[in-house]
């Protein structure tokens, strides 16, 4: 199932996004309410062509935070490594575990902002966990009931700020800095999902990897992260980027691809 997060004529409200068989075109049915609350939802009975006038997709959730790994793929650990962003060659025994705010947080094909202070923004494709209900102190083996389903994600990073800031605080947290999109599927094989990427229409094969490279798997940052912190429902877990990260320039279009969800396109743009 897909979930989606749209406003129709500028008013934002959820939707089961689904297929029509006899066009083959993906239709928004609208629903009544928030798909993470007690209650049920249902659908209002309109429906909405997911290109039709007035209709936007946005941020399929708004979190309250989101957490992310770095370094949670050894390729990529070699990666930042070998480009003298990591005094270590390989990936760390221990999570690394960072935040971004909600304010970070855009849609499909809005604007990523450079910074006027930043000259190395860089790419991140992830695949995003999306909580369903509240998580405390979650045994790994009963991780995933708390998960509503995933989305794709783009961590993106100021790369020329991450050293001088050791919080990440700037480096990864600034406005614009984590796309989510396009909507939220609760049907994923999360065990071996294919991430890979592509900039101005051209695929960037050293930017591709499968979750099942993960150093610490899905149920494993679940059962870390709720050790320490109340995860709510629509917070969202980055999960890591599988490998070479790279530049964007004011004018670029980068898209994240994830198998079995779709696609994350925004455009880039210097403030």
């Amino acid at each position: 199932m897909r979930i989606a997060r749209f406003s129709h004529n500028d008013v934002p409200q959820y939707a089961f996004v689904q297929q029509d068989e006899s066009d083959g075109r993906d239709y928004l049915v609208a629903l009544d309410g928030f798909p993470f609350g007690a209650q049920p939802v249902k659908p209002t009975g309109d429906r909405y062509e997911l290109d039709g006038e007035g209709i936007r997709l946005l941020s399929p959730v708004i979190p309250s935070k989101v957490y992310g790994l770095a370094k949670n793929y050894e390729a990529h650990a070699e990666f930042m490594h070998e480009h003298g962003h990591s005094d270590i060659a390989h990936a760390p025994e221990d999570m690394v575990i960072f935040m971004k705010p909600s304010t970070s947080v855009i849609g499909p094909d809005d604007p990523i902002v450079i910074p006027a202070y930043s000259h190395d923004m860089n790419f991140e494709p992830e695949v995003a966990v999306v909580i369903g209900r509240i998580a405390k102190n979650v045994p790994v083996e009963h991780a995933m009931e708390y998960v509503l389903g995933f989305t794709c994600v783009n961590d993106v990073t100021l790369r020329d700020l991450q050293g001088p800031d050791p919080m990440w605080t700037r480096a990864k947290g600034f406005d614009t800095a984590c796309p989510l999109g396009p909507w939220i599927e609760t049907e994923l094989n999360w065990r071996d999902t294919k991430i890979s990427f592509s900039l101005n229409g051209e695929d960037v094969p050293k930017a591709s990897g499968t979750t099942a490279e993960l150093i610490h798997g899905i149920p494993e940052q679940i059962a870390a992260i709720s050790s320490f912190a109340t995860l709510l429902p629509g917070d969202v877990i980055m999960t890591g980027t599988p490998d070479a990260s790279g530049h964007l320039d004011a004018g670029d279009e980068p898209v994240v691809h994830i198998e079995g969800i779709g696609s994350l396109r925004n455009v880039v743009v210097r403030e």
